[in-house]
């Protein structure tokens, strides 16, 4: 089982490559933050494809903690949609997972991303299942 220490950190070889750091874990929050350099598309601006790896990371990181209470401890994204609200060149992203819907096969997630002035950059939702070891 998975603790919140266990948790902390890049969240994984993909979140390690583009320099995630999950810094807060619970099953209601979860924090991470990323840089925006090196996960920019052809123009400078951080790609919408990593907004959606630092919001995939910490929401499965919070469905693995409820998963855990309710004896299901693998947690297995079906669905994420993004909306991305503001470009960003520079900086560190933040972003904030907190639980919309905890049920004891599925979950759902909002996490909001932001820049370091504290703007919202995205608001991406994740849904993940719960599996059971």
């Amino acid at each position: 089982m998975n603790t919140a220490e266990q948790l902390l950190g890049p969240g994984g070889a993909l979140g390690e490559r583009m320099g995630v750091n999950v810094v807060e874990a619970s099953p209601d929050r979860v924090v991470g933050t990323m840089p925006v350099e090196g996960n920019t598309q052809p123009y400078g601006l951080l790609h919408g494809g990593a907004s959606c790896v630092l919001a995939e990371t910490l929401g499965s990181v919070g469905a693995m903690m409820h998963g855990q209470t309710v004896g299901r401890p693998f947690a297995v994204g079906v669905d994420i949609n993004a909306t991305h609200h503001k470009a960003v060149r520079t900086g560190l992203v933040t972003g904030v997972a907190t639980p919309v819907h905890r049920g004891r096969t599925a979950v759902t997630y909002e996490i909001v991303i932001t820049d370091e002035g504290g703007d919202r950059v995205c608001t991406a939702r994740l849904t993940c299942l719960l599996r059971g070891a």
